[in-house]
């Protein structure tokens, strides 16, 4: 068989067409390794037919969504899982990607699902169930890293959902590299996206991480599959995030909140109560804040800690919190307010490893800022809400209605918003609403 030799990058992914000490697209040292391919592995099929067919003629049961059985899964994926759909799953080692997707298993019996493993044995699977609630015994398992196997089990099996664990570990014989390398994952992937779309089967494939966060393997892994979704949280925290990062099927904007627990992960339907169970009413520095995760609203406690300084230049560390936008808010504070923030080290958390991006939280970060400054509590019955400008007006925020919906739910008294907002109201809300077009008046009715 006619072979041929290709040397490529296992940090980017980069072809050269000799070996080098390093890499001509993203300068890594000493990771070009030589490849011996099929030259026949290189010929491409279609996916389906290609026939030429109209809209109305394609058959709509395809297009119908299976229900994971988890709320927090479904609101993520966009509604369900979509058949033929490859959908990658990351995370960090540890947070609970496994455990999710047993627990979907025993969710989805009717689909028949098929659990493959290449990091655990069958003995460690049963383990693993065995503590977690609900795992049917019928569910089917096996440990394989072939991907000619997996692709036979797939078609044999007739099962709608597969879960591949993990994709680093899966080879092709036809690649002489080894598992987990750039171009085995690359090509792997695309062998189960063929199987899935002309199949109708929908498979998971489990990612890990690099240290920096990243989907370990090529990025051009993220750019074939239809959907992301990533599983974020500190270990320190019993809370997990479970937020889509690509969805051809769904907003990217919904996120689902998991609770680790010793049986498995929990649904966590409301998570505002649960962030704000925790927090001390009578401390200065502390505020909450109304922010929007895709359709659903999150009321959070946010922290600050402004201390004297004993370093030449001044800390600022938040934690859950953009640090750019931090600065941003202090420079406001000291420029259109004359707070002086040069002497004192700012520190800024958001309780619960919640991280926020939403700039209608700015009024509740320059609030708890300044509370800790002067030593001096706000109204723990309050609730604010308004991105800040750099001129130091208080700005409209999006779906003010549906932040004031759930501060009334769970019982706050008070709202501080931006005017404009406030101006544009449909309806009423039993909440006490105080509108404010400035910073500084704002904080002169929060803090004496």
């Amino acid at each position: 068989m006619k072979t041929k030799s290709r040397y490529v990058c296992q940090t980017c992914g980069a072809v050269s067409s000799g070996w080098a000490g390093r890499c001509h697209v993203c300068g890594t040292w000493e990771s070009i390794v030589e490849e011996i391919t099929d030259r026949t592995s290189n010929k491409k099929s279609s996916l389906q037919s290609s026939a030429v067919v109209m809209l109305k003629d394609v058959d709509s049961l395809q297009t119908k969504r299976i229900s994971t059985g988890i709320d927090e899964l479904d609101r993520v994926l966009g509604g369900g899982i979509t058949p033929g759909s490859l959908i990658l799953v990351g995370g960090d080692p540890g947070i609970g990607k496994s455990t999710l997707m047993l627990q979907m298993c025993s969710q989805i019996v009717d689909s028949q699902p098929l659990y493959i493993t290449g990091e655990e044995s069958l003995f460690q699977i049963k383990l693993r169930a065995s503590r977690l609630t609900s795992i049917p015994d019928t569910l089917q398992l096996m440990a394989e890293t072939d991907v000619n196997r997996i692709l036979d089990a797939i078609r044999t099996t007739k099962a709608k959902v597969v879960i591949v664990d993990s994709i680093q570990t899966v080879h092709s014989e036809q690649i002489e590299s080894t598992a987990g390398s750039i171009s085995q994952v690359r090509e792997c992937a695309a062998m189960l996206m063929k199987e899935a779309k002309q199949s109708g089967t929908a498979i998971f494939i489990v990612g890990h991480v690099t240290k920096e966060g990243m989907i370990a393997g090529p990025k051009v892994l993220e750019h074939m599959v239809d959907t992301v979704i990533q599983f974020e949280g500190e270990k320190t925290y019993s809370y997990r995030i479970l937020r889509a990062i690509k969805n051809r099927f769904g907003s990217t904007n919904e996120i689902g909140i998991f609770e680790m627990a010793e049986e498995g992960l929990r649904q966590v339907p409301n998570p505002s109560e649960i962030f704000l169970a925790q927090r001390n009413q009578q401390d200065s520095g502390t505020a909450i804040i109304s922010t929007i995760e895709g359709t659903r609203p999150l009321l959070l406690e946010v922290q600050a800690l402004v201390t004297p300084t004993n370093y030449n230049v001044p800390q600022r560390t938040p934690t859950g919190f953009d640090l750019r936008r931090l600065q941003m808010i202090l420079a406001v504070l000291e420029k259109r307010l004359g707070l002086k923030f040069g002497e004192y080290d700012v520190f800024v958390n958001v309780a619960g490893g919640v991280s926020l991006d939403d700039p209608g939280v700015d009024l509740g970060v320059a609030a708890a800022l300044v509370s800790s400054l002067r030593d001096n509590p706000l109204d723990p019955s309050m609730v604010l809400i308004g991105e800040i400008g750099l001129t130091g007006e208080v700005r409209p925020v999006s779906a003010i209605e549906q932040r004031l919906s759930e501060i009334q739910k769970l019982g706050f008294t008070s709202t501080m918003l931006p005017k404009s907002n406030f101006a544009k109201l449909p309806k009423q809300f039993d909440v006490n609403l105080i509108p404010v077009d400035r910073i500084s008046l704002a904080l002169a009715q929060l803090i004496a």
